[in-house]
């Protein structure tokens, strides 16, 4: 049943995470999977045997909106480099579906690990990296399509829109920060609407799912999270571009650590 406790609960959760994604450029994943998964609970579902499915088969759907009105808003800012982000998008949209398909191949346990370190070491490169011009430019598109579809693989495998990957790579590649989180934002959406269509054909033809359900697209809370994130993320936008560059990157260094430790603490 739904309380309005769960009902405020993902409201509140949606504008953190929508307000998330408007300034860093990401999709909000690491806030939603979690939440989702704790509203099953909530209704009994938490044993499930595709609980892990629908927590991340909505947070991809939810990413369609999110990152799509994030995306707008960092157009008006004249924010998005276009041409990279059509560039990457069909390596990022392949990586998704190749994703889906390798995930049930590898460990969980090694895969957060790898996650972890991963973050860890990219978010203490950008808190220390002060003013420092990159010197690596941006690949040609052979080597540019190899690094998106390696993005969108391993943002299927937990459930991101890309960003916590795209932006550093990109700050590395010489992009000022604000430039790189807005395309980061037009990023994000071409992963989580592959992801969503993916998860949404996986699962129909699953039987048992809960009342609600789409595939593997828990559609309550998709309606729910999706009208607080639609709200919330052209503040953070708005947040962003009040931002100097580098309180901008070592704001996003310590979201990288902060999913990270909540990455850890799930393990533990």
């Amino acid at each position: 049943m739904w309380h309005w406790e769960i009902i405020l609960l993902l409201l509140s959760v949606g504008s953190a995470s929508g307000f998330i994604a408007g300034l860093f450029g990401v999709g909000g994943g690491a806030l939603i999977v979690p939440v989702v998964l704790w509203v099953l609970d909530l209704q009994g579902l938490a044993q499930h045997p595709y609980a892990q499915q629908l927590a991340v088969g909505t947070s991809f759907a939810v990413m369609v909106f999110t990152a799509f009105s994030s995306m707008l808003g960092q157009h008006k800012k004249q924010a998005v480099d276009w041409k990279t982000v059509f560039m990457m998008m069909p390596g990022m949209i392949f990586g998704v579906f190749l994703g889906s398909l390798s995930a049930k191949y590898i460990p969980t346990f090694w895969l957060q690990i790898f996650f972890i370190l991963f973050f860890t070491a990219v978010a203490f490169r950008t808190l220390h990296s002060g003013h420092q011009t990159a010197s690596h430019p941006l690949p040609k598109l052979p080597g540019l399509t190899a690094v998106s579809t390696l993005f969108g693989t391993m943002s299927s495998w937990v459930g991101i829109g890309g960003g916590s990957l795209s932006v550093p790579f990109l700050i590395r590649c010489g992009f000022p920060t604000h430039k790189a989180i807005g395309t980061s934002s037009g990023l994000s959406w071409p992963i989580a609407l592959a992801g969503a269509i993916s998860y949404l054909l996986n699962g129909l033809k699953v039987g048992g799912l809960p009342e609600g359900s789409l595939g593997f697209l828990y559609l309550p809370a998709v309606a729910i999270l999706s009208a607080a994130t639609i709200a919330f993320a052209p503040l953070g936008v708005k947040t962003a571009h009040h931002l100097s560059s580098a309180k901008l990157k070592k704001s996003f260094g310590i979201m990288l650590l902060l999913i990270a430790g909540k990455m850890l603490y799930n393990l533990l």
